[in-house]
Parts: structure tokens; sequence; C-alpha cells
């Protein structure tokens, strides 16, 4: 088997833009690493977001690596739980809980809460657990606005229909209601609407001031249960590098390694320097590493374009160059990609296939000569999806 690192760049594919003379943000940027992999390899695009699944990164990054999302995707929220290490009982349910902002006419404004300080939100997670914490639902802390919620006991369903807060701002919160796809789901629904407007009168006089008005609960599931990365790919291990529960927790749930890089905080001041230390170390023993940057993505939910192009320099200068640089000459791949776009102009996922390059010994070159959305369709790779990505990576 060869050895391979996946540069993921979430969130990073966008749309042309007239402010950038009809390129994209990737086509504007100073990519040269990106370019790089395209020039001295081959390019397509992969399909990560599959018919009938949420349009979220718990499923587009199971798909890159090849899990197969639309096989046994378990909620987002279950994905979360494990990488917090919190043991999910057979009737458990647990949903991510995002700390927003809802404007005082009733309209979800900001799905981050003004991206809140890790501190606050978890003196906030701590306070609500206090306040409301019983036998039947349970708040833990996570990273900034990305917390988790768990509800207790055979009385709760997951069969419930939500709207991602990342793909809703703007829109008024009584357009945005949780909907019952079962009978059974009426009660937990009636539970959670009870429980959030509770939570938002006690934001309102908690003794922590923040942007946060209100939790959002989402994307619940029980327990997961996804095939293990060394049974999908018998004889090779991988790593996860990431800053954020939902890739590290597809990680543990797959047994992969996951590496923590102390000051990786999933926005545009993360630990660049600690993810290429810690992925130049993980491909001395694994056959795959992930090397997962989130800043793009949170640039790109926000709507700000210029700091979309900060972000994709800095994946590029600050990780990508590093990496490819003191691995040159190895028997090594590399691959570039995100895991889904998120136009500028929508501020939310959308189910566009990515563009994807990869490089390295055995893949053969075509004429891309740079990595944009534009020209890697025309690659060599053509379309991809499932396995074929990572199965290209590793073989022999």
């Amino acid at each position: 088997m060869s050895k391979a690192i996946i540069f993921l760049a979430d969130g990073m594919a966008d749309e042309p833009l007239s402010e950038l003379n009809g390129k994209t943000p990737v086509e504007a940027a100073h990519t040269p690493a990106m370019d790089a992999v395209a020039a001295a390899g081959a390019s397509g695009t992969f399909l990560t977001l599959p018919d009938g699944l949420p349009t979220s990164s718990d499923v587009a990054n199971m798909s890159v690596l090849g899990f197969r999302p639309e096989l046994n995707y378990p909620g987002r929220g279950p994905i979360e739980a494990v990488s917090q290490g919190i043991e999910l009982k057979k009737n458990d349910i647990a949903w991510r809980c995002n700390l927003v902002t809802v404007s005082p006419d009733g309209v979800l404004m900001d799905y981050s809460a003004g991206h809140i300080d890790n501190t606050v939100s978890t003196r906030i997670m701590e306070m609500l657990q206090q306040k409301f914490g019983n036998d039947k639902v349970s708040f833990y802390p996570g990273v900034s606005y990305r917390n988790l919620l768990v509800l207790h006991g055979e009385e709760f369903s997951d069969r419930v229909d939500y709207h991602k807060p990342d793909s809703s701002q703007g829109i008024p919160v009584s357009e945005l209601g949780l909907t019952a796809l079962s009978p059974e789901a009426e009660h937990t629904i009636r539970f959670l609407n009870e429980l959030s407007a509770a939570v938002h009168e006690f934001l309102a006089s908690a003794p922590v001031k923040s942007e946060a008005t209100d939790i959002w609960p989402w994307s619940p599931g029980h327990r997961p249960e996804i095939t293990a990365f060394d049974k999908l790919y018998p004889g090779c291990t991988g790593a996860i590098i990431s800053a954020v529960d939902v890739v590290k927790g597809i990680g543990k749930c797959t047994g992969m390694e996951v590496i923590e890089v102390p000051g990786a905080t999933g926005f545009i001041d993360t630990n660049y320097e600690g993810k290429v230390a810690a992925a130049l170390e993980a491909i001395e023993r694994h056959d795959l590493v992930y090397l997962h940057v989130e800043a793009i993505d949170e640039c790109s939910h926000m709507g700000d374009l210029k700091l979309k192009l900060q972000a994709i320099e800095d994946f590029d200068a600050r990780v990508m160059t590093p990496v490819m640089e003191a691995l040159k000459g190895r028997d090594i791949r590399f691959a570039i990609l995100p895991d889904h776009p998120v136009p500028i102009k929508l501020r939310k996922h959308t189910t566009t296939p990515v563009p994807v390059s990869v490089c390295g010994p055995g893949i053969k070159p075509d004429a891309v000569q740079s990595y944009s959305e534009t020209l890697a369709p025309g690659g060599s790779l053509g379309f991809m999806r499932g396995t074929e990505l990572v199965e290209l990576l590793l073989k022999k």
C-alpha cells in the first residue's frame, strides 16, 4: 500500500463571483501548493453529499473517507458525542446543540452566536446543565458554539426533521420548527420546544453576557455503528487531525487515531503549524492522514469574502506547502479537496460535487494545470464517489 495525505479544506468550493472578475475564491487566491498538486497529478470531481442525506459536514467528511453515509449515517449529535467521550446508552439520543443569536423580532441572525468564545460557551453550557439538567436531559460543552444535548429515556425519538442553523440565517424562527417524522416524535418536539423556551428566558438574564440568546438542537441520533477504517481498507491504518468534534468523532467511531493539536480552534486563529507537525509525525506510522481545516467553512458561512480568501491562502501556505516540502521525494500521495461547497453568496452548503486533485507515485498526470472548480471536471479522474478516492490513494 502507498501512504497518502488528504488535505481537506472545509467549505472551500464556491461559485464564480463578479467581484473576482468571474473567478471563484480558490481561483482568485494565491494557491501554489494546490496548483502544484493539480499540475503534477490528476483532477476530477467527488460526490460528497449523496441524495436523501443532510447537506452536513458529517455526511461530507464520511463520504470523502469512503464510509458510505447513505448506508450507516447516525446523525451529527452522536458522532460528536463519541468525540467528546460521552457514553451513549441504548435509549440516549444525542443532539448537536448550537448556541445561536435570534433577534428580538424572532429571526435567526447567527448560527454561531458571534463565534462565541470557548470559555464563555463552556460556562453557559455548565449553567444550563446546572439549571435544567436532570434524568431526562443533559447539556455538554464542546468547542465555541458547537455543543451537545442528550435526551435520556424510551419516551424520546430521533425521528425528527430539522433545519441546519448555518443554512437558515436570516429566516424567522417560526418557519424553522422541528417536524415529527413519526407519531412518537411529537412528544420529543414538545419537550424540546418547552426546554428551548425556558433556556431563552434564562439566557436573557444569565450572569454571563454573550451574543447567545438561544439553543438550537438538531441532527439527533443513537449510538453510532460505522464500519471501522481497517475493515473498509484491510491492512491500513489512518489518522485524523482536526479541531472540530464532528470530524474527530468520525475518526473515533471508525478506529482511526485522532490526534489532538493544542490551539486548534476551528477558525482562522487555529494552530496551523501544530497541525503540520502532527501530520508529519502521523504519516510515519499510518497509511492515511486526514488533515482537516475548518476555517474556510466558517468564513464562508459568515459571507466574508476577504476572510475566505485569507483562509484559503493560509491553508495553502501554512498547511500544504510545509507538509509537501517536508515530504518531497517520499513515496507519498497527496490529495486536495473540500468536503462540500459553501458559496459565499448563499452562506450555506450545496450538493455540487467538489473539485479534487491527486498527485504522487503511480498517479498519471493529466492536462489540468491548476486547482479549481472550473478545470477539475475536465480531468482524467472523472466523477468519483464512495470509496474510490481513498482506494486510489492507498493502492499499490
